[in-house]
This record gives structure tokens, C-alpha cells and sequence, in this order.
């Protein structure tokens, strides 16, 4: 495969790069053109924040900073910073939990579920037109590959 014809690009030469090394470009590149597209559809908070948020929701029950850090495959650091912004903004509030007074649970605001109910049909029709033209087939073997990925990199 031609990665220039492909990409209609003459700024750079990727010659014979491997598949494997083309890919994990591509998807670095892919992410980093979308967290800038998704920070601007969202405005009042960072695409980062917003899918800790997701992250957050998707939890059985109210999520340690360890936790939501291995659901964000993020540092804890990193993490922790993200969440105190969410604090600051109402967003999210770090609650004692009731077996172990050491750990925190962060659980989402009122705030923060009413932000998230004012956004929800716009950021799906974002979703459904970055995925226009791949048929659930596509979708399908992407998540596969994607999900082998990930399963590699913990074997690291």
C-alpha cells in the first residue's frame, strides 16, 4: 500500500514503513486531531475531561482515582489532575469511601449529568458522522484489532 497515495499527502515520504509502524502513527495522529476537534465541541471542558466523565459513568459503582486511572489507561497523575479540574468545576466530588476512609470515590454532580444531558445529541451526531461510511462489519474488525492492541501492550 502507497501510505502518500493513500493519505493524498506530499509533505512527507513514509517509503517502506511497515504496516504495524504506520498504523500506530496513524492512530497518535488520529487521536491528536480529535481531542483538538473535541475540545472545541465542547468548550467549556477538555475532551480529556469529558471522557473521564464517560469513563466515570461507565463504572458498576463510583470509581477510585486507581481505578479510573486503569479504565483510562492514563497515570495516576495525570488523572488526578484532570479530576480536580472537574472538581473545580462542579463537575465531579471525591467522597470518603465507607470501607476505607484512605480511598476516595469520585462520583458526578448534578452539574455534571445536566451537562452531559444538554450535550448528548450533538456529541452523537459527531460520533455517527466521524464513523460515516464504515459499515458495522468494518467497526467490528477495528474494535477487534484495537482491543488485541491493547491485550499486547499489558503483555509488555
Amino acid at each position: 500500500m502507497n501510505y502518500n497515495d493513500e493519505l493524498n499527502i506530499d509533505k512527507v515520504e513514509f517509503g517502506d514503513m511497515p504496516p504495524q509502524a504506520f498504523m500506530l502513527g496513524l492512530l497518535s495522529a488520529f487521536d491528536n486531531r480529535f481531542q483538538a476537534s473535541a475540545d472545541k465541541f465542547f468548550r467549556d471542558i477538555t475532551w480529556k475531561q469529558f471522557f473521564a466523565i464517560i469513563c466515570i459513568e461507565l463504572c458498576k459503582e463510583a470509581p477510585t482515582i486507581i481505578e479510573l486511572s486503569e479504565i483510562m489507561g492514563s497515570s495516576h497523575q495525570n488523572v488526578k489532575q484532570i479530576l480536580l479540574k472537574l472538581e473545580k468545576k462542579g463537575f465531579v466530588a471525591m467522597i470518603p469511601d465507607e470501607h476505607d476512609k484512605r480511598k476516595q470515590r469520585i462520583v458526578l454532580t448534578e452539574q455534571c449529568m445536566e451537562y452531559c444531558e444538554k450535550n448528548s445529541k450533538h456529541s452523537k451526531e459527531v460520533i455517527y458522522k466521524i464513523f460515516d461510511g464504515i459499515d458495522e462489519e468494518q467497526l467490528l474488525t477495528a474494535i477487534s484489532i484495537i482491543m488485541k492492541m491493547e491485550r499486547n501492550i499489558s503483555e509488555l
